[in-house]
């Protein structure tokens, strides 16, 4: 992976100001951002924005590639849908197998819980990939949660935190859910959702994925 086999630097300066309070936002209040009219993730009806992270159960390091093209700048040197291997978390990866569901999560507090309950619902949704990502985690931190819920969804760390921006997160967690493709089917949820919910959105995704045409997900 050639972007986060780098160091990771100065490539995101321009974020360090707004992420730093995203951080402290979602650590010190740990649920939904609600202002009318803000972000509130990516919009049903537009494609996942590409990343490409280290997963946390292997050694890569890195920051995150956000790149859409070739030499993109700061975002990456490689397009992020190119970045595959092992120890990679790639969003396009995931969308090519089928609907994904995504959830962005600080690695303290209470709002990791989401990774519990999405490992739980898993085995009932077999085709539907379901990925979750730390942002700013520390490696120990996250592998320490890893093992003790028990995980098996894969978790990846962003270390400097661009999916924040990349990804309009304004909440922890925020979970969204795209149709094979890509394509952002509703919007995501902000802030801990229940199990119960979690169920519903899955069943609307499966649902309205099959509508258009997929035929995955049969036990």
């Amino acid at each position: 992976m050639s972007r986060p086999e780098t160091t990771p630097g100065a490539r995101y300066g321009r974020y360090v100001v707004f992420l730093g309070l995203v951080i402290l936002v979602l650590l010190a209040v740990n649920t939904a951002v609600n202002k009318p009219g803000g972000i509130r993730g990516i919009e049903p009806g537009r494609r996942l924005p590409p990343f490409a992270v280290p997963l946390a159960s292997g050694d890569l390091q890195g920051a995150a590639d956000v790149a859409t093209h070739a030499n993109d700048g700061e975002a990456g040197r490689v397009p992020a849908c190119n970045e595959r291997g092992p120890q990679i978390l790639n969003v396009c990866q995931l969308y090519e197998r089928g609907p994904v569901v995504l959830a962005l999560f600080v690695d303290e507090g209470s709002c990791a819980d989401v990774l519990s309950d999405l490992q739980a619902l898993a085995p009932s949704y077999p085709g539907v990939q379901i990925a979750a990502v730390a942002i700013k985690g520390n490696r120990s931190s996250v592998r320490k949660l890893i093992y003790k819920r028990h995980l098996s969804v894969p978790v990846g760390i962003d270390f400097e935190g661009a999916l924040a921006t990349v990804y309009k997160v304004v909440s922890c967690p925020q979970v969204t859910f795209a149709y094979p493709g890509g394509v952002v089917q509703s919007k995501a949820l902000l802030g801990p959702p229940t199990r119960a919910t979690l169920r519903a959105r899955l069943n609307g995704l499966v649902a309205a994925a099959r509508a258009r045409g997929w035929r995955g997900g049969s036990a």
